[in-house]
């Protein structure tokens, strides 16, 4: 129809409907929608009672408009996003994704969400404003969740796990103030918390996780009031904080007079082992402010999240949230709502964790057979990514900037460092992909990038 629109004039009338249906050879509905389509894109206009007619053309301004004087206006203010979206435009067709960050298609409960949605939309007040802190259903089930004595009145629901992070940077510290977090780390924290105005101070890791007495000795040089950390399945490297960390981390946090941003992304992400329970439930002083989000698990659309926060943290988050947006999309709430309280929603979860084990050790052998000079620093119980060290020597960034000309699109781990790196490294993800093939093939595509980089024929 929009061809058929483009060979008429403004003001010609279009055939009637009856005359579409049989053109094209579609039901009724389907003309009208595509009419309504065109009609609110501006390309037709219907008047009742006497057909649709080819719209007037808007004119298209010849003359670029001259924006240089808001270089000078904005100053220096910048949010710098380019550590999130790594390559710049969209990957060439055929480009096996090894760089996402969500489930593929084949992996999301498209069923269950479908369903969850249509039941929502048809409860009488789905269209009705939410509470700021969220429906107090989904609340108690965020609760549940979370454990540890946690409450509904303990919950603010956010609209996705970065919008939470961004909350609770920009209430928690004020512009110019140091955050502590661990090395490597999520690049959204790092591009969240600069956004925010403040500076991220890194703490190494280990094979255990973020190392306590280095911790302490951030916290007494920089005077930070902040920790951002991971401490199950951490993105990007898949540790898991070893147990006896877990209070000396809180301790740490709590001597300083610090809070601990606890990122608990993924919660559903386990690969069939029981993820550890979360360092809240060990806080007995509102030091721990946790956030966890249904995105990673679920679909990357379902924007919904909680935060967990006790004492006056919380009444800040809250004012936070209603100067952003008021609150989060009734719909969606009602949809998270159903989702979590069906039985599908746990089967989901199971039933994720073995295709996630499964691709993980796939991508895992296929890089070891492939690869053997590369150095995978662990296969980890749960999440996304297998986090890899390359030879000495090795630029990462040039490794993936090869590997997407060879069609395999990779993270470089500069991406996850808030300053120098130590070593290069690469992030692989096992989730994004359509099947176990692709991830065997890309590791196949990534040893002809090895070999080119090396020099080899």
């Amino acid at each position: 129809m929009r061809e058929m629109i483009d060979r008429l004039a403004p003001g010609d009338r279009l055939p009637s409907s009856r005359e579409l249906i049989r053109r094209f050879q579609v039901g009724p509905a389907t003309v009208s929608q595509a009419i309504a389509t065109l009609a609110a894109e501006g390309l037709v206009v219907t008047r009742p009672g006497s057909g649709t007619y080819v719209a007037a053309r808007a004119q298209r301004r010849a003359e670029v408009a001259d924006t240089a004087w808001q270089t000078v206006t904005l100053a220096d203010r910048t949010v710098d996003t380019r550590i999130l979206t790594g390559a710049v435009g969209a990957p060439p067709a055929g480009t096996i994704m090894l760089d996402g960050g969500y489930l593929h298609r084949s992996l999301q409960p498209t069923q269950i969400l479908t369903a969850a949605l249509a039941r929502a939309a048809r409860r009488p007040d789905a269209w009705d404003r939410a509470p700021a802190s969220g429906l107090t259903a989904l609340r108690s089930v965020f609760a549940t969740m979370a454990g540890g004595g946690v409450s509904a009145d303990d919950i603010l629901v956010t609209a996705g796990g970065q919008s939470a992070l961004s909350m609770a940077f920009r209430a928690i510290a004020a512009p110019g103030d140091p955050v502590l977090m661990e090395s490597p780390t999520y690049p959204g924290a790092i591009a969240a918390a600069r956004a925010a105005g403040l500076r991220p101070v890194p703490v190494p890791m280990d094979a255990d996780g973020l190392q306590p007495g280095l911790l302490a000795d951030a916290f007494a040089m920089t005077r930070a009031r902040l920790l951002y950390c991971q401490p199950a399945c951490h993105n990007p490297t898949g540790t898991v904080l070893a147990p006896q960390r877990r209070r000396q981390i809180i301790d740490a946090a709590r001597a300083a007079g610090a809070f601990v941003i606890e990122d608990d992304f993924a919660r559903h992400l386990g690969h069939g082992t029981p993820v550890p329970p979360p360092l809240l439930a060990d806080d007995r002083d509102g030091t721990v402010v946790y956030l966890t989000s249904l995105t990673k698990p679920a679909a990357p659309s379902l924007r919904i999240g909680a935060l967990v926060a006790r004492g006056p943290v919380m009444e800040r988050l809250r004012a936070t949230r209603l100067v952003d947006d008021f609150f989060v999309t009734r719909p969606l709430q009602e949809t998270a709502l159903e989702l979590l309280s069906s039985p599908t929603w746990e089967r989901h979860v199971r039933s994720l964790a073995a295709a996630l084990r499964e691709r993980c050790g796939a991508l895992a052998a296929a890089v070891a057979h492939e690869l053997p000079d590369w150095t995978l620093t662990r296969i980890p119980t749960g999440g996304l990514h297998l986090w890899v060290r390359l030879p000495y020597g090795t630029d990462d960034t040039v490794v993936a900037d090869t590997a997407r000309q060879h069609g395999v699109a990779v993270s470089a781990g500069n991406r996850y460092f808030a300053t120098e790196l130590p070593a290069a490294y690469l992030r692989l993800g096992f989730a994004a992909t359509a099947d176990r093939t692709e991830l065997i093939e890309a590791a196949r595509r990534l040893a002809s990038v090895h070999e080119h980089a090396a020099g080899r024929p």
